[in-house]
């Protein structure tokens, strides 16, 4: 395709989503590079996030610009290049996340710089979806997200709960002070594992250089804030393996996972490329499949608006921050965080994304209180 019919044609599909190349609306994309069209009709998802973290092309506004995109579903209209039949075959022929690809994204992504999320999350350093039902602040809403997963799971004083996939130990901090429990958590970062450590001095909390794939002991809860989107569709039933594991007859098991409308085995390839190695999104059907025989399902709630407005928060931080950091970062990785952030709002947004909670028992326990608000 020449230059000129990829201009065309990347025009007449902005035009399908209410997007005009240069033109003065927030959302619309403002293009430096002429090569950029036909780049991007070729390596779609990764041909656009590189273009814009190499300053082909600009938007005041990039989560409206993705909203938009995605409920045209302008990515299902574009056919791949090589790259991305590649991307997909290999997610189809190898375990992306075997045991010993599972420390990749740490050092990758969570362990980038506590100083990068010390100054972009909230107080107590939540990385995932915050409940905004009754709260007006970041700080108020990742507390209500805690308080709402602790009723969940019915904590009461004394009881041992294991976290996979735990951050900073955020959840195992707040339900020790608040709660009186005892917190075994583990990530695959050694930055989260230091500075969390040094937050729960003094309280139950143990955090733990470990992959979940090995956690022993028997606990009166298993729960996961975030794990499951970098677990991979060949895992999910290991997964589920180990809470049963892991978890006492009576116990109650709970997961907390960005998911998927469709079925896949593969992510955006400028996402793994950049942000997550080697992670991708469970649908409700990969995720049932994965729990069948071995657990009751008791309850699953979606409350994927809410991270939209926690990503155009931590977006609002790093922006207000980026004084603090640019001198360590650099320009293009400013772009490259930018880009992911505002990329997701507007995933989100469009209802591309979902943000679930799931409550789960062992067959044959009896039906535990509803305790959601």
């Amino acid at each position: 395709m020449s230059s000129k019919s990829s201009e065309t044609t990347f025009r007449e599909l902005m035009d399908i989503a209410g997007i005009t190349v240069n033109g003065n609306q927030p959302y619309d994309i403002q293009v430096h590079n002429p090569n950029f069209y036909k780049r991007v009709l070729r390596d779609q998802a990764l041909g656009m996030g590189e273009s814009y973290m190499d300053g082909w092309w600009d938007c005041e506004a990039l989560d409206q610009f993705f909203d938009r995109v995605l409920r045209a579903r302008l990515d299902e209209k574009v056919k791949g290049s090589w790259k991305l039949k590649w991307h997909i075959l290999r997610s189809k022929l190898f375990n992306l996340q075997a045991r010993h690809r599972a420390f990749e994204v740490g050092k990758k992504h969570y362990d980038v710089g506590n100083d990068l999320y010390t100054r972009m999350l909230d107080k107590r350093l939540n990385y995932t979806c915050a409940y905004w039902k009754n709260a007006k602040t970041l700080d108020e809403a990742q507390e209500a997200k805690l308080e709402l997963v602790c009723k969940k799971i019915g904590l009461e004083p004394g009881m041992t709960v294991l976290e996979l996939g735990c951050g900073w130990g955020s959840f195992a901090i707040y339900a020790a002070e608040k709660y009186n429990v005892k917190v075994t958590g583990v990530t695959v970062s050694k930055e989260q594992v230091k500075l969390g450590m040094e937050m729960a001095k003094g309280l139950p909390v143990e955090l733990k250089l470990t992959d979940y794939r090995d956690v022993t002991g028997k606990y009166d809860r298993v729960i996961s804030i975030g794990i499951m989107e970098h677990v991979g569709y060949k895992n999910y039933r290991t997964y589920m393996e180990v809470v049963d594991r892991t978890l006492k007859d009576d116990g109650i098991g709970f997961f907390h996972t960005i998911g998927g409308n469709v079925s896949t085995t593969s992510a955006n390839a400028w996402t793994t490329k950049y942000i997550f190695p080697n992670g991708m999104l469970p649908s409700i059907a990969q995720l049932g499949k994965a729990m069948e025989g071995l657990f009751v399902m008791e309850d699953w709630h979606n409350f994927g608006p809410h991270y939209d407005r926690t990503l155009m928060a931590w977006h609002e931080n790093f922006e207000k921050a980026w004084h603090e950091l640019k001198d360590k970062y650099g320009e293009r990785f400013y772009r490259m965080w930018r880009y992911y952030l505002l990329s997701s709002a507007g995933g989100f947004r469009a209802r591309q994304t979902q943000l679930w909670q799931v409550v789960m028992t062992k067959q044959g326990r009896e039906q535990p209180p509803c305790r959601i608000s």
